[in-house]
């Protein structure tokens, strides 16, 4: 092995890591959802594979920059629905649906930046804060909409949501796909990324060598809250209408994905292309239990024991075949 060049000996670590046990997980998951349903490698399966769980995916990119700087964010799903029920409470009131779209966005920001003022200025628990705004998120959604449901958007927002930009391909999926290229580079090839790391790994030796934790933290969680609003939009372009319960429970699978993709929740530890594989299998593993006529109950049984298995698979075995990998040197340095 003395011999064999350095870039094969990296390429043998990486398969190695947490994230090449995800792959072969992942391949695993196509291979069989290919055998056992013939429709599933269709052009309108693997679209609609995407577009159905769209917003968690948004969601979850973000959230892996929370849970690396060792916080959580329970509110995001709230905070969908409560973007969503301000949309369809602005445009039924007679406000123009691009003005609504801005200030939905504002909302979100506003409210990432409410999390940060109370977890940074006042040092609670992220975890307290975020729980609390979970409701209160919630509980303004359903004083917008109280028990009706909003639709009648205008035709330009609905396609946003419901038809394809580039051929099939809708906007949502292709701006998942921009939005993930920003958080990699940001979080793996940017000193803000570094930073992320080194809070999460301990914030005393952060605030030390003179990192600003407090504008950092406060940064992530308005990037939160914004991205939540946005994917509360695309949920109400996708369905067409908004309820007072838009993407109830949402947060729980946004967390299992981050979690199954490696990251710790102790902060510190995880990669993007973790948590993009995670994605991808929890998306493929869905749609083959959809395509099986598998109920939904099971389908959430499943992802909980997946989620299960990520804790404990890697500590069967002490070498580094299923062991997660901490980033490496050059990314966790300020």
């Amino acid at each position: 092995m003395t011999d064999q060049p350095a870039g094969f000996r990296g390429m043998i670590r990486r398969m190695q890591s947490w994230e090449g046990f995800l792959l072969a997980v992942l391949l695993f998951i196509i291979l069989m959802n290919t055998a056992l349903t013939p429709q599933y490698m269709t052009v309108s399966n693997q679209i609609n594979l995407f577009q159905l769980s769209i917003e968690k995916a948004m969601v979850a990119l973000v959230m892996t920059f929370v849970i690396v700087n060792a916080e959580i964010d329970l509110s995001v799903g709230s905070m969908m629905g409560l973007s969503a029920c301000a949309f369809g409470w602005l445009v039924n009131s007679g406000v123009d649906a691009g003005a609504a779209v801005v200030i939905c966005l504002a909302i979100g920001a506003a409210g990432g930046a409410f999390n940060a003022l109370f977890i940074v200025r006042f040092g609670l628990p992220s975890l307290v804060v975020t729980l609390a705004t979970l409701i209160g998120f919630r509980g303004l959604a359903r004083v917008l909409v109280e028990d009706r449901g909003y639709g009648g958007f205008p035709d330009w927002f609905t396609t946003l949501g419901q038809r394809g930009l580039v051929g099939p391909v809708p906007l949502s999926v292709i701006l998942f796909f921009a939005l993930f290229a920003v958080c990699f580079v940001i979080l793996q090839r940017t000193g803000f990324g570094r930073r992320t790391y080194v809070i999460g790994t301990n914030r005393e030796v952060a605030e030390y060598a003179g990192i600003n934790t407090g504008r950092h933290k406060a940064v992530i969680f308005m990037a939160s809250g914004l991205v939540a609003a946005l994917a509360g939009l695309f949920y109400a372009a996708r369905v067409g209408a908004v309820r007072g319960d838009v993407a109830f429970g949402f947060e729980l699978d946004i967390i299992t994905i981050v979690l199954l993709g490696g990251v710790s929740i102790f902060g510190g530890v995880g990669t993007m292309v973790g948590v993009f594989l995670s994605i991808l299998i929890v998306l493929n593993l869905r749609n083959g239990m959809a395509l099986q006529n598998i109920t939904g109950h099971i389908q959430t049984g499943v992802i909980g024991a997946l989620l299960i298995a990520s804790v404990i698979v890697p500590r069967l075995k002490p070498g580094a075949l299923l062991a997660r990998l901490r980033p490496p040197v050059a990314e966790r340095r300020p």
